[in-house]
């Protein structure tokens, strides 16, 4: 059995994720694709704007029939920060010792191998390497090609300041952030 983990804050979930875990899940044809929240991205300077449990609430919503996607809340119910390893070894155990490919984007290339226990990881996964700029890899992992120009940091922008979030989103996440008033507020 093959499964693919794609973590991330998902802060919101939008389109461009959506996109990106369908063409990993066509292209690596894996039982499903795990998208997988973070409680705290030890990567990340700032903690998420939406709560877990809102995030965990839109990831839902706009996978929703969606074959071959899932989510998973392991990162969520643990204490932060949320690492990688962590999850791989939990899903892991939960799946059989299933082939994991771990889904990263181009921009976490830079400090990959300053993850947490990364050489574990390395031994334990399949890097694949989201690549949304189209530039030439300074890798050898296997690349997921798709320019996708969206981004959850414009997202929360076009909120703060009034703006449609329409066609970035799904219609559900939108009813959501709508709802819950998230992203209001300007990004300091």
């Amino acid at each position: 059995m093959k499964i693919a983990i794609y973590g991330g804050t998902f802060d919101p979930i939008h389109h461009g994720h959506l996109i990106i875990a369908r063409e990993a899940f066509e292209t690596l044809g894996p039982e499903e694709v795990i998208l997988v929240p973070a409680q705290v991205s030890p990567s990340k300077k700032t903690a998420p704007v939406a709560s877990g449990e809102i995030r965990l609430l839109m990831m839902r919503a706009a996978i929703e029939n969606e074959a071959g996607l899932a989510v998973d809340d392991c990162e969520l119910r643990r204490p932060p920060p949320s690492y990688t390893i962590d999850t791989v070894e939990e899903i892991r155990r939960r799946k059989n010792n299933a082939e994991i490919y771990c889904l990263i984007g181009e921009d976490n290339m830079d400090n990959l191998t300053n993850w947490h226990r990364f050489a574990e990881l390395e031994k334990m996964v399949r890097f694949v390497v989201l690549d949304r700029t189209g530039q030439p890899p300074s890798h050898s992992y296997q690349i997921i090609r798709r320019k996708i120009d969206i981004s959850a940091t414009e997202i929360r922008k076009r909120v703060a300041s009034g703006r449609s979030i329409r066609y970035f989103v799904p219609p559900a996440v939108e009813e959501i952030i709508h709802r819950e008033k998230l992203y209001l507020e300007q990004p300091k």
